[in-house]
């Protein structure tokens, strides 16, 4: 199908698969991890990439590249590939223009798992990083920047505080200094903000959460818009622009060009050596949540913004992060960069502090205390004392995480359950 004539709806269902006469019409499940070649020199035009094709799964697979095309064209990129977590997507994305000796401006407000990767893993790496608020001003986030600076980080809606990226304000500073910003758009999703289209040049995803949609499989994704130019900025990207003598000598920005140097480079160097690959029949199962997206987000954010409404005028609720609220602090933001909805996840304070967030989590009947969120079932969590237990107290508020804050997953059940549940709940501390 030619998917620039298609809505992203209709690309959710079809997208990166098209069934030839007689061929499946679900995507097969290709559970192998190597592939058979009729002479040597076919498979080394593979292994020089002259020819596209298939010769051993920890690389590339054809279901997982099926699934990577469809959300490429949902994010409107030129490349993509599929990793085995969402942790290994944002790793992989700065690793793959980052070496020792190189610098990372980042959002503050992010995943604690990845404020965690960049700011201790990667340390241990050489790589430098400086944490910024999303909320800065242009002078403060161009002060950032350092002469070894790579990349840009920031997600579009964060986990847990529920910030929203300014991606304008972040991609032109980015750009200013010759790097390019990568967005984690994981609970957005391109449903309801595509990065690229604010001057954003690569997005990550955790495929775990609303991608799939039903808490079924771990994995994330990677998407190229193809619009940085990185010869042009050659002398910060010599691992694109010069030869990689790791791979047969060859010099991704040139061979591949703007479109495909980037994702080329991430699969056959890092992907190579690390091996954090999507099995391909999570890639399938993601596939089918994928079909679903564009009808699963609209009741998610339906159901976040009843849930929001309904704790910002209750009594026992000290605070409600959600955009969708008129009052909140990213609203006019939210309705730049999100206007049809954000995501189903909304985090607020109940009065009482920590303890009190705690027996509130434990009364309720319909949402579950779980490390997870994004999916089809309603669930709950402490980040400070979870997800979040790494950081201190003063590290936690410059990620936009207080202590007592719980984090609500709105999932697709009946809004007035939800309601109901999280009443009576309130009702027992």
């Amino acid at each position: 199908m030619d998917e620039q004539n298609f809505s992203i709806n209709t690309l959710c269902v079809q997208g990166g698969y098209t069934p030839g006469n007689g061929e499946p019409r679900q995507i097969p499940i290709v559970q192998s991890t190597t592939f058979k070649y009729d002479t040597s020199d076919e498979m080394g035009k593979l292994f020089d990439l002259e020819a596209s094709g298939y010769f051993y799964s920890r690389l590339q697979n054809p279901t997982c590249d099926t699934v990577a095309a469809k959300i490429a064209a949902l994010e409107g990129g030129s490349a993509a590939m599929l990793t085995g977590s969402g942790q290994a997507a944002n790793f992989l994305a700065l690793f793959n223009i980052c070496s020792a000796g190189d610098h990372i401006v980042a959002s503050s407000s992010i995943y604690g798992g990845t404020f965690n990767l960049i700011s201790v893993t990667m340390a241990k790496m050489g790589i430098t990083a400086t944490f910024v608020s999303p909320d800065c001003t242009e002078e403060e986030l161009n002060a950032a920047f350092q002469d070894n600076t790579r990349a840009v980080f920031g997600e579009t809606i964060a986990n847990p505080a529920l910030t929203v990226l300014d991606i304008e304000k972040f991609a032109n500073a980015a750009h200013a200094h010759g790097v390019p910003l990568i967005v984690d758009n994981t609970f957005a999703t391109p449903i309801n903000c595509r990065p690229f289209e604010w001057g954003a040049d690569i997005v990550t995803h955790s495929t775990t959460k609303y991608m799939d949609g039903h808490g079924a499989c771990v994995g994330g994704a990677i998407v190229d818009s193809g619009h940085f130019d990185w010869m042009a900025h050659a002398d910060k990207f010599p691992g694109l622009c010069t030869p990689d003598e790791s791979y047969h000598g060859v010099t991704y920005a040139e061979r591949f060009g703007k479109e495909g140097a980037f994702i080329t480079k991430a699969t056959a160097q890092l992907m190579r050596d690390f091996g954090c690959v999507q099995s391909p029949i999570n890639a399938y199962m993601l596939n089918l949540g994928l079909e679903s997206l564009h009808v699963r987000m609209a009741r998610h954010c339906e159901n976040g913004q009843a849930v929001a409404e309904f704790l910002a005028a209750h009594p026992n609720i000290t605070y409600v992060n959600y955009c969708g609220l008129p009052g909140d602090k990213y609203h006019a933001l939210a309705e730049k960069y999100l206007p049809n909805g954000s995501c189903g996840v909304v985090s607020f304070g109940v009065k009482g502090g920590r303890e009190a967030a705690k027996a509130f989590m434990g009364h309720l009947k319909v949402a579950a205390i779980e490390t997870h969120v994004a999916d089809a079932r309603t669930c709950c969590l402490h980040p400070a004392s979870t997800t979040h237990r790494q950081m201190n107290d003063e590290q936690l508020l410059a990620a936009g995480v207080q202590p007592d804050l719980v984090r609500m997953s709105c999932g697709l059940e009946d809004k007035n359950d939800l309601i109901r549940d999280i009443a009576q709940a309130l009702d027992q501390i």
